[in-house]
C-alpha cells in the first residue's frame, strides 16, 4: 500500500467524527491479558465513556462484557470496529459494506489526541511518533 492509500485511511476530519459520534464500539481480538494492547484500548476506552463489546471466540467475557465470537454474532448495531489482527483484506471488505475505514492508528492515542489529555494539553501535532524531526 503506498503512502497515499495509506493517508487515505488515516484522515484526521475522519478520526475525529468517528470518535465524537460513536457510541459502541466492537474489538476484534480484545484479549483478556491485562498487558496485552487490546486489553488497554478496551479499558481506556470503557473508561471514557464508550460502550465496548469484545469480540473474541475464546472468551465469555471480558472487562465486564459479553464476548462474541464474531462480529456477525452481534445482536445490536456498532459504530466502530476495532480490529487487532492483521488487516490484509480488511480496508477493501468494510468499505464494500459502506463502513468508514481507519488503518494503523490507535484509537486510545487518537482519542487523547482529539478529545482527551493530550489536546487539553495542546498536544494536537497530527501524529505522534518517537524519531526526532530531521532523523526520518
Amino acid at each position: 500500500m503506498s503512502d497515499l492509500d495509506l493517508a487515505r485511511y488515516q484522515d484526521p476530519l475522519t478520526i475525529q467524527r468517528v470518535l465524537h459520534s460513536a457510541g459502541t464500539i466492537a474489538i476484534v481480538g480484545l484479549s483478556k491479558t491485562e498487558l496485552r494492547a487490546s486489553y488497554f484500548v478496551g479499558y481506556y476506552l470503557k473508561r471514557h465513556g464508550y460502550r465496548v463489546i469484545p469480540v473474541n471466540p475464546r472468551e465469555e467475557e471480558i472487562l465486564g462484557e459479553k464476548c462474541y465470537p464474531s462480529l456477525r454474532d452481534i445482536p445490536e448495531p456498532v459504530d466502530v470496529v476495532n480490529v487487532f489482527r492483521t488487516p490484509d483484506a480488511l480496508p477493501a471488505i468494510a468499505e464494500d459494506g459502506g463502513l468508514t475505514v481507519i488503518m494503523d492508528r490507535c484509537l486510545k492515542v487518537e482519542h487523547a489526541r482529539y478529545v482527551g489529555r493530550m489536546h487539553w494539553l495542546g498536544f494536537n501535532t497530527q501524529r505522534i511518533t518517537s524519531v526526532r524531526a530531521g532523523l526520518q
